[in-house]
């Protein structure tokens, strides 16, 4: 009678928190002896203990057999708790499962109050083998003459089938009949299971169509009008006719139903059931998009974000429904819960269409601006929300970098789908791009820099107004500055300067921008940007010299020599680079322009006659001699250049490249390493006759091995003059996994090789790794968040006007090799839209200035790869016997002439 009851067991633990531990050690101990006792009593209320510490997370399983024991107690409170705790420590791997398939047997045939709770417990931990053993014993209390019982043995039967689904030929025909049983509940809980069956196996349960279309339509408990409801959304999609009768009653049910869960339930079965489609769903499809758009401007953040996601799946079919409520899903993207704003992103995104698309993106645009309107949090604030993600309200939602940089890649991803489809007027979405680059403040600055250079190569009509940009960008100080910064997005240098070089005809002054190209400041740039920058720079001088040689006049000598002076001052500085392609470009710019500055100072104002191949004086095109007043040098780096045009690479160009006649793309290209041949052992018996014999035939063997190895090495020697790789004559060929044997053990040994470039994954730190890394708190430091009385950055698609734009031809297709294999689908002209194959040939030829001869090659100059050297190897000084052989060789040879 003082034994410790469960309550007890509970204050125990709430007043030994500190050692939790050994109390609770103490208590199982106690456990231990209790629950060995003969006391039925005392048995069951350790098992309740055990049952409450295994919530806690301590281990019962030592206990499994006493649990069973208390299962079988004819008492129901006893019972009870041995059931309770089988249904909580109970799985598959226990052992006294096996023992309790009578004991199941026996209490299912039990009184009722026995039988709940069997049927109760069971449903935990039910397996396989305890499923086809209670099958019929199951099915049979399907049609027990209590309400209660019956609603349990239907909710079993689910797990009887998960866990045996052999039993459902013998369960599905009792389950049906459930549905016109007369208590309400049962009912419930039969659609209950056949919803969740019908998910995974729709087409056996089709029959049930016109039972459960009745229950719909008669039926007015919420919560089984929406397993009907989910359950013909599983049907509908495999038996049309259903569309078409479930209309009327769904649309009445979204009309008139003030059940949200209902009616969210209704709109989605619409959707996913194809209700929708046809002129007949029109109606039924803008009563669904309305209800949405009234949860959308709900106060609820669950109705918010269900009716996104809902919406998201209308808009494929009905996309001028959800438009009409584009601000109010737009308003979403500015949510403080980021589930709300990720939604509403995806559904922006799935509107977006050749209407819209500019409004959208103008809006999505301002959100990335700074919020002048909220209040300012400290420099420890912003550091402790980046580092610790404490709740939104300090700032802006809009100022979160992750967020940040979702919005800015949507917006790209908009723009450029399925090539720039939705676009109307490229010279606005250019003007997007660097509006993007100025306010994104993430690390967009490579997809910005690719779209750019994309754009201009396909949308001719654009590159002058790109250029215009460029050139604008090139000049502003701040990108420069910034660059190297956290979300700077410097990488629209590389842009600005590759486009200015490749289309720089398009500027009017280029000499103008060489200061900017050539400025000491490019040096902070990355490798590839400067690089480009060094290329823009010439090919920008070759461009306008060669339009300054067309209208030359003497007093543009200085600024030439001045400009071709400050060439070769940066070039000696970036010559010294620490990258080598700097390195590389800078020198052989440094070269050239040392020629044209050696032109330029030995030029003299006289004019001077072209000389052509066949006269010294002048050079006659037929119309008479030419003569010229500008030193030739200036058209030395123009055709360097602009010789063909660049233009977009077809996506399938490189695949469409046909393999040249006799190349092998498995061949080796370096021969692997030669293995030893290995003697079979069957050989060696011959060793034993060898010695048998005597000396002369002995010799007579050794004759004919010296004769035989002459003819290998003989032969050895012009495979090696082919070019073939020595194998063993019987050596079998090699297969797939001796060849990637091969490739392993040559890539092992080239790992560290410094002239070869192994592609290896990055790493990834570890957990470790990442706990190392140190916390460092900055006190007192100004605010990362922008100043709120700083001006907001004007954006370049808003201030200028787009609103009549010229017709833009976008090159999706591209440029495909010469005598390339063509595909089925053939390469679509962009100004006519007709396919048109590409010809032979068709590629664009070198451009020449007309003012001076092509040079002319002889006609003998060979073209062809040269023929290999071959080596003559040195010859070993023969010894006595050699010389005797080879004169007798040699008399042998003169009889054979002389005759």
């Amino acid at each position: 009678m003082w034994e410790r009851t469960l309550q007890d067991l509970i204050r125990g633990l709430r007043a030994n928190k500190k050692d939790e531990s050994k109390f609770i050690g103490q208590a199982v101990d106690e456990i231990r002896r209790e629950i060995k006792s003969d006391d039925m009593e005392l048995k069951a209320g350790a098992v309740m203990k055990l049952t409450y510490l295994d919530m806690l997370g301590y281990d019962m399983s030592w206990a499994s057999f006493h649990v069973v024991e208390a299962m079988s107690s004819p008492r129901f409170h006893l019972k009870s708790v041995g059931y309770l705790a089988a249904a909580q420590s109970f799985n598959e791997d226990t052992d006294v499962l096996m023992l309790t398939t009578n004991l199941l047997k026996k209490d299912l045939s039990s009184n009722p109050t026995d039988i709940a709770i069997t049927l109760n417990g069971l449903s935990a931990f039910l397996t396989p083998d305890l499923a086809r053993d209670l099958t019929t014993e199951l099915i049979a209390m399907m049609n027990h003459s209590r309400a209660n019982i019956r609603k349990r043995a239907i909710l079993a039967i689910f797990k009887i089938l998960e866990q045996y689904p052999e039993a459902g030929s013998h369960a599905r025909p009792r389950l049906f009949e459930k549905l016109d049983d007369p208590d309400s509940g049962v009912v419930a809980a039969t659609v209950n299971v056949l919803c969740e069956l019908a998910r995974r196996n729709p087409h056996d349960y089709l029959s049930l169509a016109p039972q459960l279309f009745h229950l719909l339509t008669n039926s007015t408990n919420n919560w089984m009008l929406i397993k009907i409801i989910k359950l013909f959304g599983s049907l509908s999609p495999y038996e049309p006719r259903l569309v078409k009768k479930l209309q009327p009653p769904i649309t009445e049910l979204i009309s008139t139903t003030p059940a949200i869960s209902l009616l969210y339930e209704c709109v989605h079965t619409c959707i996913i059931g194809g209700m929708l489609q046809g002129s007949s769903g029109d109606s039924l499809a803008k009563l669904c998009v309305s209800k949405l758009a009234a949860f959308i401007q709900d106060s609820d953040q669950n109705l918010k974000y269900i009716a996104l996601l809902a919406m998201t799946k209308i808009v494929p079919s009905h996309p001028h429904l959800v438009a009409e409520y584009q601000d109010t899903i737009l308003a979403s993207v500015n949510d403080p819960d980021i589930s709300i704003r990720m939604r509403a992103l995806d559904l922006v995104t799935a509107m977006v269409n050749r209407s819209n698309l500019q409004s959208i993106v103008q809006q999505l645009l301002s959100h990335l601006l700074p919020d002048s309107s909220s209040s300012l949090p400290s420099a420890t604030q912003s550091l402790a929300q980046n580092s610790m993600h404490i709740s939104s309200s300090l700032t802006s939602p809009n100022q979160s970098p992750s967020y940040r940089l979702i919005l800015s890649q949507r917006i790209l991803s908009v723009c450029s789908r399925s090539t720039y489809e939705n676009v109307t007027n490229f010279e606005w979405y250019i003007s997007v791009l660097i509006d993007l680059a100025h306010v994104a403040n993430v690390n967009i600055g490579a997809e910005i820099r690719d779209q750019l250079v994309d754009v201009v190569g396909r949308v001719r009509a654009a590159r002058r107004y790109a250029v215009q940009q460029m050139y604008s960008v090139l000049t502003d100080d701040s990108i420069l500055q910034n660059a190297g910064e956290e979300g700077s997005c410097s990488e629209i240098l590389w842009a600005a300067g590759w486009i200015v070089g490749e289309y720089c005809q398009e500027l009017a002054e280029p000499e103008r921008l060489l200061p900017y190209l050539l400025q000491p400041e490019i040096t902070r740039l990355p490798q590839d940007t400067i690089s480009v920058y060094i290329q823009a720079a010439i090919k920008v001088f070759g461009f306008w010299t060669s339009e300054l040689a067309q209208r030359w006049d003497e007093d543009e000598l200085p600024k030439v020599q001045s400009a071709v002076e400050s060439i070769l001052e940066r070039m000696s500085t970036l010559v010294s680079s620490p990258y080598i392609e700097v390195q590389e470009r800078a020198a052989n710019i440094s070269q050239l322009c040392s020629f044209i500055a050696a032109d330029l100072n030995t030029h003299r104002a006289n004019k001077t006659a072209i000389p052509s191949a066949g006269s010294s004086s002048t050079f006659d095109d037929g119309m008479g001699s030419i003569e010229v007043n500008f030193p030739k040098s200036l058209y030395l780096i123009g055709p360097l250049f602009s010789s063909y045009d660049l233009n977009p690479v077809a996506s399938h160009a490189q695949a469409s490249v046909p393999i040249p006649d006799g190349l092998d793309l498995d061949a080796w290209i370096v021969p692997p390493p030669q293995e030893p041949m290995v003697v079979p052992e069957e050989v060696a018996p011959e060793k034993k006759k060898k010695s048998k014999k005597g000396k002369e035939k002995e010799s007579e063997t050794n004759g004919k091995k010296a004769r035989t190895s002459s003819k290998k090495k003989q032969r050895e020697i012009e495979l090696l003059q082919d070019g073939d790789v020595l194998t063993p004559v019987d050596a079998d060929v090699e297969t797939v996994e001796e060849r990637e044997r091969r490739k392993a053990e040559r890539r092992e040994q080239l790992k560290d090789d410094p002239y070869y470039i192994i592609e290896d994954a990055p790493h990834k730190p570890t957990d470790e790794e990442i706990d190392t890394i140190p916390i460092v708190r900055l006190e007192e430091m100004p605010s990362i968040v922008p100043d709120a009385s700083s001006r907001r950055p004007i954006l370049r698609a808003t201030a200028q006007d787009f609103s009549s734009p010229d017709t833009f031809v976008v090159d999706r297709d591209g440029e495909m090799p010469e005598n390339a294999i063509l595909r089925p689908t053939p390469t679509t002209n962009p100004s006519s839209g007709q396919a048109t194959p590409i010809a032979s040939g068709s590629l664009p030829k070198p451009a020449h200035l007309s003012s001076f001869p092509q040079y002319e090659t002889p006609d003998d100059t060979r073209t062809s790869t040269p023929e290999p050297i071959k080596v003559v190897r040195s010859k070993k000084k023969a010894t006595g016997g050699d010389k005797e052989k080879k004169k007798k060789k040699r008399s042998a040879t003169t009889a054979s002439g002389a005759t």
